[in-house]
């Protein structure tokens, strides 16, 4: 099933709605292994935190689900999972999170979802899944998935 929808998500899929936008995210969380590092790219308004949603949701996490920005992540913990969600908006570089401690929440199992992650691309790890997030025509939403060498 991964391989499924990371192909669909290479080829780009468009969603509808922001319901449509959380209903794919759950899929993906669905198909992703435990220790997956989501690298969410777009501009203001894109539909990160809405993505985060329903991510989270997939992982079988129930609560309110907002941005970060303020707090830099947020832990989401349900279903025996857990969901670290980074806005790195406010961040200047990767070295800024080794005080905020992350690695010591990263408790199997757990996914991270990041935004802004060009903010701290040298503290992501290789095999982070990379998705731009994107305004297309309307109030639809396209989602591409580009993984990075």
């Amino acid at each position: 099933m991964a391989s499924r929808i990371l192909a669909e998500l290479r080829a780009g899929v468009v969603t509808a709605s922001a319901e449509a936008t959380r209903a794919y995210a759950a899929r993906l969380a669905s198909a992703l292994p435990p220790g997956s590092v989501l690298a969410l790219h777009g501009d203001l308004g894109a539909g990160k935190t809405t993505f985060v949603q329903g991510f989270a949701t997939g992982l079988g996490i129930h609560e309110a689900v907002t941005s970060p920005t303020f707090n830099i992540f947020t832990l989401h913990r349900g279903a025996g999972h857990t969901l670290v969600h980074l806005d790195a908006y406010r961040l200047d570089c990767g070295a800024q999170l080794t005080g905020l401690m992350i690695e010591d929440f990263l408790i199997p199992p757990w996914w991270l979802a990041v935004e802004w992650p060009e903010k701290v691309a040298g503290w992501l790890p290789p095999g982070a899944l990379h998705l731009d997030l994107g305004h297309t025509p309307g109030t639809e939403r396209k989602h591409t998935l580009r993984l990075r060498p």
